[in-house]
């Protein structure tokens, strides 16, 4: 993919989605939340069109978290479906995988849809865990210890960046979201929240707020989330979704977002204590079918969309 090709790459996700959802208007999907542009910027590399008579008809974008990786969305145009693009899109996505040497990928997708299953088993994916994306209204409050990523200096966020990589990858190895928090940080679609103790980091959400990033108008989007594990990780998990409430409110967003697996037991359990409900719930799938880092005691918020 190139830039040029963005915009009809964003009405191409639009209209697959929205007509896949029956809504009136398929192209009034996400509303001013933009999942296109901020995935292409973020690595250019891992982003991948198909075309016909020089016509954009599918795209698909990769992530690179360290050891692991995730695709999504995957798009096709309504009037290729079922014509084998698909798979030829997923072709580039599994080389680029092995190129970065990913260990554990992943993809959310419909839960209901046998039709998606069999596409990606195709390709080594099988269905795990329930991953609901929930939400609640905001609930401001004041925390201590936070600091937001966009007001360090240039060494000091290198000493972040390599804090939160150390967290994430004490969960599981070679985890590390350096390249969502470098690209909020630089196309300005939030911002990156830490919360320290005694020990040092103990835990760090990566936040899309507004219209124009992942979240959209009125919501404040965690994409990623972790804190360290033990017998204290519901406390921690509270203190940071509240800094991220925080946050939220001072960006005028009413709803705060965050998706996580079912298989995260605890972390899952925590959530809907927390006043979190589902808004939607998908199925992640694996490759290879293992069970990665949804463990009861592992605190990670994602949803792999």
């Amino acid at each position: 993919m190139v830039a040029e090709d963005l915009e009809d790459a964003d009405r191409v996700m639009r209209l697959a989605f929205g007509t896949h959802l029956d809504l009136l208007e398929p192209l009034d999907f996400l509303g001013d939340a933009d999942f296109v542009r901020s995935r292409f910027r973020a690595n250019p590399d891992a982003a991948f069109a198909a075309e016909a008579d020089g016509q954009l008809i599918g795209t698909v974008f990769v992530a690179n978290w360290g050891s692991v990786g995730f695709l999504g969305p995957l798009t096709i145009t309504p009037q290729w479906w079922d014509r084998g693009v698909a798979q030829l899109l997923l072709e580039p996505v599994m080389q680029r995988f092995a190129d970065w040497g990913t260990r554990h990928a992943g993809l959310y997708t419909f839960a209901s849809s046998s039709k998606h299953h069999s596409l990606y088993q195709k390709f080594g994916f099988w269905p795990r865990s329930l991953r609901p994306v929930m939400s609640r209204k905001v609930q401001p409050q004041a925390v201590d210890d936070v600091q937001a990523f966009s007001t360090l200096d240039v060494s000091p966020r290198g000493a972040a960046l390599q804090a939160c990589a150390e967290l994430t990858g004490m969960i599981y190895e070679g985890l590390d979201v350096g390249q969502e928090i470098r690209a909020v940080q630089k196309q300005r679609l939030g911002d990156t929240l830490i919360i320290s103790d005694v020990e040092g980091v103990a835990g760090f959400a990566v936040c899309h707020c507004g219209p124009g990033s992942e979240a959209g108008s009125g919501r404040c989007y965690i994409k990623f989330a972790a804190v360290r594990s033990g017998v204290q990780a519901e406390a921690r998990l509270g203190m940071l979704l509240r800094a991220c409430d925080d946050f939220a409110a001072d960006n005028r967003a009413s709803r705060l977002v965050a998706g996580v697996s079912a298989g995260r037991s605890r972390a899952y359990r925590e959530m809907l204590a927390l006043g979190f409900r589902a808004d939607q719930v998908g199925v992640s799938m694996h490759n290879p079918d293992a069970v990665g880092y949804d463990t009861e005691d592992v605190f990670i918020l994602d949803d792999w969309r």
